[in-house]
């Protein structure tokens, strides 16, 4: 393996800096199990843990005998030898380091853990394969590191791992301990993940980050543009990006649309992305941030005008391979979101007696709203809730945004003393919001200089350790078992 100086030049591949000019990019709030760590804070990239959702191109077709070139490969074989299941060798040997069977096993545990071990066995296996690249990619980094005599403290190490506990397991450290063991993975497995994300940043704040730079004037030519947009729509879409060759181009296609189907049975699209997009927004979930639609190729920017937030679309050609996009949101650029209205709110609640009907229901729900519109304002709530058994429950701290989705237009409707329709169910009885109060949000004024000049400085990094990494690969020497 080379060794990587300070001075080494990483270069993006033709093309890379500008498929996608992102312009305003948000840290995604993440919703997985374990959530990003936040090693550096809004650096680089959160901690990558191995908990995707599982979907990975099978091996491609044995090819037809054109298309072996000179190989005389017959069609019918027989294989010689037979490998023992009872023996336990490493799985691959990454520049003479070991990866056992027995560290892949350890990372599947959390990915099968985090799906709720609802993983077919063809899944399972696909999956697999893609935690051994990934440990592979990891052993890269964490021997780079080395090389560039970056040590990593057991300490530090134990510290993170200690704020995973707390902070997205809720759990004290013994505790994680013994989940992780139950669910046939390590404290080791986890703790060496973590230190090749702090090895592979330092990496790249020595190697990278010195040779990446973003001149005012760029920063203050955005900053008009988005000035100059300000009213317009823009969008923050979430992408997987996979690469295709024109040899490879009908797999990838094929494993694409496993993706999506596996998105649309439930999948979560930032731990899919984290998993297999090839893009530089693969450590944040895909997010590509706020972004307006001619930053995208004309087809992507075609597909996202169709869609509402929440849906998905895919996987659609573009330059150098596939793309599957997901709409998290829109709004208009620099101008307040009434969405982002704090309301006071007071809930009214009846619950329904055991065995109640449907249509019985219906006439409670209707005498309950009838006699709630009686209620004169938020300060009449407790005398009108008392007869009927109703409880009452208050909160000054809600986002309109916060609330489902009918709800949000709903109350956005309302004028103090005003009460949303009924809603509810017959296992939870039905309920009414009344709108006690409400401050406006205030007009975006967009990021700022120095904030925007990290955001662009942060993706170009992101693009350059790509390719970085790719170095590492094509340099390795890698025996499989």
């Amino acid at each position: 393996m080379q060794s990587a100086t300070p001075n080494r030049e990483v270069q993006p591949r033709p093309g890379a800096e500008d498929r996608i000019d992102v312009s305003v990019k948000n840290p995604v709030r993440m919703s997985m199990i374990f959530g990003r760590i936040g090693l550096l804070g809004a650096g680089v990239a959160g901690c990558a843990l191995a908990l995707a959702a599982v979907a990975q191109a099978q091996d491609a077709e044995p090819a037809p005998p054109a298309a072996r070139g000179a190989l005389n490969i017959p069609e019918n074989i027989t294989m010689f030898g037979n490998r023992s299941p009872n023996l336990r060798r490493a799985t691959a040997i990454v520049n003479g380091e070991i990866i056992t069977g027995t560290d892949v096993e350890q990372r599947l545990a959390l990915v099968v853990a985090a799906s709720g071990n609802k993983i077919s066995a063809e899944e399972t296996e696909r999956l697999r394969m893609q935690i051994l690249r990934n440990l592979i990619d990891e052993t890269l980094q964490i021997q780079e590191a080395k090389v560039a005599e970056i040590n990593i403290d057991e300490a530090e190490v134990d510290q993170t791992y200690q704020r995973v506990a707390e902070q997205n397991f809720h759990q004290t450290v013994p505790a994680l301990d013994a989940y992780l063991r139950k669910i046939g993975s390590s404290p080791a497995s986890l703790k060496r993940q973590i230190k090749g994300e702090l090895a592979w940043q330092r990496v790249l704040r020595r190697n990278v980050q010195p040779f990446v730079n973003v001149s005012q004037e760029e920063v203050r030519e955005l900053l008009d543009r988005l000035k100059a947009a300000k009213g317009t729509e823009e969008y923050r879409i979430g992408e997987i990006f996979l690469s295709a060759t024109p040899e490879s181009r009908a797999t990838v296609a094929e494993n694409g649309k496993r993706i999506v189907d596996q998105l649309r049975n439930g999948g979560s699209f930032v731990a899919y992305a984290r998993q297999y997009s090839e893009a530089s927004t693969a450590a944040v979930g895909g997010d590509l941030g706020w972004i307006r639609l001619a930053q995208l190729p004309t087809e992507l920017a075609s597909a996202v005008h169709e869609l509402s937030p929440g849906q998905l679309v895919g996987p659609i050609e573009t330059r150098g391979g596939f793309s599957i996009l997901y709409l998290i949101d829109k709004r208009q650029v620099l101008t307040a979101d009434p969405r982002d209205a704090l309301l006071s709110l007071k809930q009214v609640s009846v619950d329904f007696p055991a065995g109640t009907k449907p249509e019985e229901a219906q006439k409670r729900a209707e005498a309950f709203a009838a006699a709630m519109k009686n209620a004169k304002g938020c300060g009449g709530v407790d005398a009108v809730a008392g007869p009927l058994g109703a409880k009452v429950v208050s909160n000054d701290q809600v986002k309109a945004r916060d609330l489902p989705g009918p709800l949000q237009s709903a109350i956005l409707q309302l004028q103090i003393g005003e009460t949303t329709p009924p809603f509810g169910s017959l296992n939870e009885g039905v309920r009414v919001l009344m709108l006690c109060g409400r401050d406006d949000p205030k007009a975006d004024n967009g990021p700022s200089f120095d904030e925007l000049m990290s955001q662009m400085e942060d993706d170009r990094v992101n693009k350059r350790a790509q390719m970085y990494l790719r170095d590492l690969r094509r340099d390795a020497i890698i025996e499989y078992n």
